[in-house]
């Protein structure tokens, strides 16, 4: 059997998948997208075992077996993820590692929709007003943990996310559901699959909306400007502000090597958290949304030996404040001056990316498969504006200037940017011995602001047994600079057009172990080394405020353990824990804001041929606080959820989740020195969701 194997290795990395599978397995796998396998690491479908990569798939089983709504529930079931939430706006972020926390953005982690970038310009990230993602036209998610700007460019540094919506096969007839839940959440959506011959539509649209828990702020930077000033204005403790309303909606048409995709994002009423400004804000309220459109080409059998592919791509993005951002309440003071009318700010973004890119894969040398691309990107700030009542002083000094005006001509936030990126990669992955694989690649992204960045990456993967997968990755990546890093205008912050790209280097091991065909063990091990951080320093005296500049460095490490095992016919379970140090070469103290520990644990069990349970308890612990945070640590927080489903006769399926069972106060950290927010931001409350789904 092994002489077998190894013989069916030798045809190269693309039949190798195939060759540890029964055909019945490799059917699923490579045709109906299971759990087993992923595109992601390498761009072409693979096993995930041997993917070059530290890789994790969730499916749309796994989506409705955890009765999760929303993407950062499934995110955060990810060994080595962390979903916590930023104090401007209550945005997620993902930390991964330890890298993306304490920052109001998010940019060290790439998100992909169907392999099509969803960051932004401004912030480098998905934008402020993220909100919410949907799931109800998910197929799976595929996660790399580690870099991957080899092959996708910027800011794939901490990690990539990309999200696969259903195609036409994979939703076939009309399906349609409603989600109902605390906090007046109702949501409604429908979708509709057709594959008639070569072509095939597939239809899905999503609209909701929720007034968001209630979780209250205790203190706020209002109430340390009412101490400093003698005033009475905060409006905390109050409630946070987490309303908005959400259309989601999205068009996939296909016509033999055709593919042309279409999805709309669009969140109104968006609630301001906890303020923009960390200041309790229950009366304004943003909007933001982006509608993507992608045609692309590919022909896997152009020729003898090769596959070919192509797409074009335009992105459009807006985040606006119509009624503008209430930055302090009515009646505070900021120095000498009062805002009887409060201290308002509304800025507006609107930005339009298109891209092209083109891919050649061969795989006539004995034992490679080659994959070469080109690409260029055309990022364009293209108009904005800047709303206020304020203006600020060379001293950074907000001084009232009257009735919410345009200050476009006096005191922009930003001026309109462009940016173009021309890139080309070329990989090889090469079988080079009946057991072993070694993936070679590099990419060079030239930058029309900043200049050029070259990575590379390595990997060796070894079948040392029938059951046992090792793996060995080295790679670079980089975050680009963000428009608001480089070109912002803001005295107390301001960019700075010399600033380069964050550079991390990471080295990865790991350790996949089939201990029996019902129980996999898969362990990874990593280090890094990140520099040129990007951060706010001090302008030298006398100038005043602050800017952005390449500062400091931290190096890292630590593991993840993942088990996957069906304990019986009817029951599954999934556990995952991960472990992270990191410490700041210049303080010599750990950064703050990410867990140290993080353990998540799910049991699938069909007690019925038509009912099964699902609960699951997540384990944040070890957060630390930033240097200069005199607060003490923030405490561990467990979470237990659990999902009841109903598999009903004739396509109907019902389910009920409780999230947060117990109502454990779960808290992640605000910013250092945690004056504007000191008791943190409160997260997960208590709420009950429920699901209907019928298909036709």
């Amino acid at each position: 059997m092994r002489t077998l194997v190894s013989a069916l290795l030798l045809a190269g990395p693309h039949w190798a998948a195939q060759a540890a599978a029964s055909p019945d397995e490799e059917d699923m796998a490579l045709y109906s997208m299971s759990k087993s396998t992923i595109s992601l690491a390498t761009g072409s479908q693979q096993l995930l075992r041997r993917a070059p990569a530290v890789a994790s798939v969730i499916t749309a089983d796994d989506i409705a077996a955890m009765g999760a709504t929303d993407l950062d529930q499934v995110l955060e079931t990810v060994p080595g993820f962390h979903v916590t939430r930023a104090a401007t706006i209550n945005p997620p972020n993902y930390i991964i590692r330890g890298i993306g926390g304490g920052g109001p953005s998010n940019p060290q982690v790439l998100v992909l929709l169907n392999g099509m970038r969803m960051m932004t310009d401004f912030n480098g990230d998905k934008g402020n007003m993220w909100v919410s993602y949907p799931l109800t036209n998910v197929a799976r998610i595929e996660v790399i943990r580690g870099p991957g700007s080899a092959l996708y460019g910027a800011d794939a540094f901490a990690g990539v996310i990309n999200i696969i919506t259903k195609t036409a096969d994979q939703m076939l007839g009309t399906r349609a559901g409603v989600i109902a839940g605390s906090y007046r959440t109702l949501e409604g959506w429908v979708e509709y699959g057709s594959n008639d011959g070569p072509v095939g539509i597939a239809a899905y649209v999503q609209v909701g909306t929720t007034a968001g828990a209630h979780s209250i702020i205790k203190a706020d930077a209002q109430t340390l400007n009412d101490s400093r000033f003698g005033t009475k204005a905060s409006l905390a403790p109050g409630p946070m502000s987490l309303a908005h309303d959400a259309l989601d909606a999205s068009l996939e048409l296909t016509y033999k090597n055709w593919r042309w995709r279409n999805s709309v994002k669009w969140r109104n009423h968006v609630g301001m958290g906890s303020g923009v400004n960390s200041a309790v804000d229950p009366t304004h309220f943003s909007q933001s949304g982006n509608a993507i459109t992608d045609l692309s080409w590919t022909d896997h059998d152009f020729a003898e030996g090769w596959g070919l592919g192509a797409s074009l791509s335009a992105m459009f993005f807006t985040e606006q404040s119509p009624e503008g951002l209430g930055l302090f309440p009515p009646g505070a003071r900021i120095g000498p001056n009062l805002f009887p009318n409060g201290m308002i700010g509304g800025p507006f973004r609107w930005e339009r990316n298109v891209r092209a890119s083109a891919y050649a894969t061969y795989s006539g040398w004995r034992q490679h498969l080659v994959r070469a691309g080109v690409g260029h990107d055309d990022m364009n700030l293209y108009k904005v504006h800047t709303f206020k009542n304020f203006l600020l002083t060379p001293a950074g000094v907000p001084v009232p200037s009257g009735p919410v005006m345009n200050y476009d001509a006096i005191q922009p936030h930003i001026k309109p940017q462009r940016r173009n990126v021309d890139y080309v990669y070329v990989q090889d992955e090469w079988q080079f011995a009946p057991d072993w694989a070694l993936t070679a690649g590099v990419r060079h992204d030239s930058y029309s602001d900043f200049g050029g960045t070259t990575n590379p990456r390595l990997a060796v993967v070894w079948d040392a047994s029938l059951d046992v997968t090792v793996k060995l990755l080295h790679g670079r990546a980089f975050r680009s600079p963000s428009f608001n890093e480089l070109f912002g205008i803001n005295p107390v912050n301001n960019g700075n057009a010399s600033v380069r790209p964050e550079k991390i280097s990471t080295t990865e091991g790991v350790l996949t172990w089939q201990a029996r065909q019902d129980l996999n063990v898969s362990v990874s091990l990593f280090r890094y080394s990140m520099t040129d951080i990007i951060r706010t320093v001090a302008n030298p005296a006398p100038a005043p405020g602050a800017s952005y500049q390449n500062t400091g460095s931290v190096k890292g490490n630590g593991g993840e353990v993942e088990v996957v095992w069906d304990v019986t016919r009817d029951v599954h379970w999934e556990a995952g824990y991960s472990r992270q140090n990191a410490m700041d070469q210049g303080t010599k103290m750990d950064p703050g804001y990410a867990p140290r520990h993080h353990a998540n644990s799910r049991l699938d069990w069909r007690f019925s041929p038509d009912w099964s349970v699902s609960p699951q308890l997540n384990w944040v612990a070890g957060r630390r606080r930033a240097p200069g945070d005199a607060r003490t640590p923030i405490a561990n927080y467990k979470t237990f959820d659990t999902t009841l489903t109903h598999h009903a006769a004739g396509g109907w399926n019902f389910s009920a989740s409780v999230r947060n069972l117990f109502n454990a106060d779960a808290r992640e950290p605000s910013l250092a020195p945690g004056l504007a927010l000191p008791f943190d931001i409160p997260v997960y409350a208590r709420a009950l969701v429920v699901q209907l789904t019928g298909k036709w």
